[in-house]
């Protein structure tokens, strides 16, 4: 496959895991008064870490069971990057109401909402594992895409409105369904 089509697919992918990030960012920054730099910095780089460091927990989950869904493993996919996407697109119309600025910017809160936020890269370390892929440099990048993506965000936010952020997390659903797709079609085709 050409190495600028595999690019361009990490950066998509990257764009639509960021989507929960961005909206917890833009949600963040509309409910504080002023965002400092210390703060988007503080959000972006935790969010950015998290996003590195689960889909690496998803490819090393992925080499303990590959062996049973070895057959099948570009449906598995698929329905991962589905699921993940699905969840992501039915969450926007209601998960961010419960986003307090000020909250998620205290340290537990800070851990918990990463946690939440990149829960569902895990599952995009195991589809990456199962593609035979290598995890390293597509997670860097997930990870370097969020980072940015969570302190636009919150500047963005702070600036607008609450209502972008259901859009976003909308838009990244139907790209990790997209991809799911493509997955599927390569192996068939």
């Amino acid at each position: 496959m050409d190495i600028g089509l595999e690019i361009f697919s990490i950066g998509l992918l990257a764009v639509g895991l960021a989507m929960d990030a961005f909206s917890v960012a833009i949600v963040t920054g509309f409910s504080l008064k002023t965002v400092s730099i210390r703060q988007a910095s503080k959000l972006s780089l935790t969010f950015g870490a998290f996003h590195v460091f689960m889909p690496i927990l998803g490819w090393l989950a992925g080499s303990s069971i590959a062996w049973l869904i070895a057959d099948y493993d570009h449906w598995v996919a698929f329905f991962l990057l589905a699921f993940v996407g699905g969840k992501m697109i039915y969450e926007a119309f209601g998960a961010l109401e419960g986003v307090e600025g000020d909250k998620v910017l205290d340290n537990l809160d800070l851990l918990l909402f990463s946690t939440a936020v990149s829960i569902d890269a895990i599952a995009i370390g195991l589809s990456f594992y199962l593609e035979k892929s290598p995890i390293l440099l597509p997670a860097i990048i997930i990870g370097i895409v969020t980072s940015a993506f969570t302190f636009v965000g919150m500047v963005l936010g702070n600036r607008t409105g609450r209502s972008i952020g259901r859009g976003t997390q909308i838009i990244g659903g139907i790209i990790l369904i997209a991809i799911g797709l493509r997955i599927v079609f390569t192996h068939i085709l």
